[in-house]
């Protein structure tokens, strides 16, 4: 892919470019939703290539899997579970070393000089012995009409100055001063916005409508039916909404979901009753708890939850005769594209994808359907393409919109020996399944079981003997999406909470029980034993204080949190601490991974305090911010975080400091005052 020396540009491969002004401009495969991607993309390539951070700018890939494909998820071009920068860490370092390799043999040849005495340095290069200077600007016309190097080697990591040590994000600057562009930003030429009545139930389907009340409000221009509902159109985002606050549509809800939470529980809890499918089967846990001198049991219930990302769905579309164009904060490129290309008739080459800025997304925006880039697409093929539409879900539509993550329902049975030891886990979990009738089912459902349902406990880390895992997947019609650390979301609270149980009707400390239960799990023990020196673990705290602790692995990251609580006289509480220890491999950017593991405590924090999706008669309750309560500010913790130094590959941690908050957070709460929390939200 190298450039024309006549471009003045240095491009050795599809993830740099150096200019002739010594701007290097890294190419980043993953889009950035607020996670810090782009910052650590940059720090893994220019630590090879030697550059001066200053100097480096990175940029959206174009949507081509051939070259950008996440290398954990096979030829697909995307983001999520935390793989951004555990699938790039050897590729991106691979693009910045032999762009390096490039520039010293540009510099050899231009100065007549052996590639091997030439040295690299804060995008200076240089050689010694005649001490001569090049800039990389100066040298990427030289290299960019010279063949690529095929390879060069890698940097020993006791050389790393930026990863490990590199903390400005590249991001920041533009975000804060308002250059930064995201999809809501987007305005272009006659460029029209559309808003969707979709059904009030999940299944629904328009009958009729009648469009002459939508159609008198000022600046609005069309109200058409597409697949997803109908769509009212206007000169701008206020008139769309207004035409639709008078549309008047008549749904076909006969194949529509109805049942409302509470008749859910009710189903769920009896099949709580009854053996699921089983997913792990260790020992015999029918005969240990037969056996055991005591058994415990628990029931756990969560609820449907929304990702309520900051900056609601939207994305702009311009469709011409033979190609589409998108603008959105894109996630799934690879799956957009095609699903856009399929809404369109149009060859999937034929749509291209600008990615920009995401205000969050938690997984809402990677979603199978690819639902509000399709939504959009129908929008402007049923406008026949006469203009662009900036498609847009207000905050009611995102609530209201579905790809919850799932509502599921745990029972816990243990038996323990005269020791206080378990001898037997058996662990039931009923809840939908993520990944059925999506391109990823044949991967991630194995003889009946939804790997995702059952994470994070069909790979419980505790050495019990005799330990059984069941799921039951039901078939309910709301839609549902993985959400920010998907099964860990909860099956980290039941076993975590559940363990203390345990450690507390045998006798034992909780850390006691844990370190002995994780002898052989060194990475976990690392964690909590950080975690629990850095909290003041076994120390005295005030009257009405309590302290919990939870330990958990998701996406290959290890994390161990250890909170404080402070309860009042009418037995509500406030978490006053929270101390985490991540284990996630080579740290690239410390202070990224820091704000994502206090991000992602903000956030399971959250969830556990007061969210919580519910129905009735199969229609979202919620609407909004003001019913659906995210943690504010008021009732934040002080939060510390602390790093692991390892060695080892990098892993991911967008995800993995949400799981354990929760249970070290309700843990606390018993030990302040003797309450069980076990059913989600709190407040509920």
């Amino acid at each position: 892919m190298s450039a024309s020396s006549k471009t003045s540009v240095y491009a050795p491969n599809p993830f740099v470019r150096i200019a002739s002004d010594g701007t290097v401009t890294v190419v980043a495969k993953h889009f950035e939703a607020g996670q810090g991607a782009y910052t650590g993309l940059a720090t893994i390539l220019a630590e090879e290539l030697n550059a001066d951070f200053g100097q480096v700018r990175v940029e959206a890939a174009p949507a081509d899997e051939r070259l950008y494909n996440n290398l954990r998820f096979g030829q697909l071009q995307g983001t999520g579970g935390s793989t951004a920068i555990a699938n790039s860490y050897t590729q991106y370092r691979e693009a910045g070393a032999k762009a390096r390799a490039g520039l010293i043999a540009a510099a050899a040849k231009h100065w007549g000089v052996p590639a091997g005495e030439i040295g690299v340095e804060k995008g200076q290069v240089s050689h010694a012995p005649s001490g001569r200077q090049a800039d990389f600007g100066q040298l990427a016309v030289i290299a960019a009409g010279l063949a690529p190097p095929e390879a060069a080697g890698l940097k020993d990591p006791a050389q790393f100055t930026l990863i490990g040590h590199q903390d400005t994000r590249l991001d920041i600057e533009s975000k804060v001063n308002g250059t930064a562009e995201y999809a809501m930003d987007v305005r272009l030429p006659g460029m029209l916005t559309a808003v969707v009545a979709r059904p009030p139930r999940f299944g629904g389907t328009v009958k009729s409508f009648e469009a002459a009340a939508a159609l008198a409000v000022p600046g609005v221009t069309d109200v058409l039916a597409i697949p997803q509902g109908v769509a009212v159109v206007a000169e701008n985002t206020w008139a769309a909404i207004r035409g639709r606050a008078v549309l008047s549509v008549d749904w076909d809800e006969s194949a529509a979901e109805t049942r409302g939470t509470g008749e859910l529980l009710a189903e769920y809890r009896a099949l709580l009753e009854k053996p699921g499918l089983p997913a792990r089967k260790d020992g015999d846990t029918d005969a240990a708890l037969s056996g055991a001198v005591r058994t415990l049991e628990a029931n756990f219930e969560f609820p449907y939850l929304a990702h309520a990302p900051l900056e609601p769905l939207n994305c702009v579309v311009r469709l011409g005769q033979d190609e589409c164009e998108i603008w959105a904060g894109d996630q799934f490129q690879t799956v957009d594209q095609a699903n856009a290309a399929a809404a369109a008739g149009l060859d999937v080459r034929r749509v291209r994808i600008n990615t920009l800025f995401a205000g969050g997304s938690f997984g809402r925006r990677a979603n199978p359907p690819s639902d509000y880039i399709v939504e959009a697409v129908h929008v402007a093929k049923a406008l026949g393409g006469r203009a662009p539409v900036h498609l847009v879900w207000t905050r009611e539509d995102d609530i209201r919109g579905g790809r919850y993550r799932p509502m599921y329902l745990h029972r816990l049975r243990a038996g323990l020996d005269a020791d206080g030891n378990p001898v037997a886990w058996q662990q039931r979990i009923v809840g939908q399944s993520l990944q059925a009738n999506t391109p990823f089912e044949n991967a991630l459902v194995v003889d009946g079981i939804d790997l995702t349902s059952v994470e994070g406990a069909q790979d419980l880390p505790y050495a019990i003997p005799n330990l059984s895992v069941e799921l039951h997947t039901t078939t309910i019609g709301v839609p549902v999406l993985w959400w920010r650390s998907v099964g860990s979301t909860h099956t980290a609270y039941a076993i975590e909470v559940f363990l203390d149980e345990l450690a507390q009707a045998g006798g034992r400390d909780p850390l006691e029980l844990r370190r002995r239960l994780l002898a052989n799990q060194p990475r976990h023990l690392g964690v909590l034993e950080l975690a629990a020196a850095k909290a003041g673990w076994g120390t005295p705290l005030p009257a009405g204080h309590g302290r919990g602790l939870a330990v958990h692995k998701s996406f290959d990251t290890h994390v161990a949190q250890v909170a404080e609580v402070a309860v009042a006289e009418d037995g509500t509480f406030g978490v006053e601490r929270v101390v985490c220890a991540v284990d996630c491999g080579v740290a690239v950017n410390p202070a990224v991974i820091r704000a994502q593991m206090e991000g992602g405590i903000t956030f399971g924090l959250s969830a556990a305090l007061g969210e919580a999706v519910t129905l009735d008669a199969g229609r979202v309750v919620q609407s909004g911010f003001g019913d659906y309560k995210l943690l504010r500010f008021g009732r934040h913790p002080r939060i510390e975080v602390h790093i692991v130094p390892s060695t080892e590959a990098p892993t991911g941690v967008g995800e993995p400091g949400v799981p354990p908050i929760a249970p070290a957070v309700a843990n606390a709460v018993f030990a302040a005052t003797g309450k069980r929390l076990r059913t989600l939200p709190w407040g509920r």
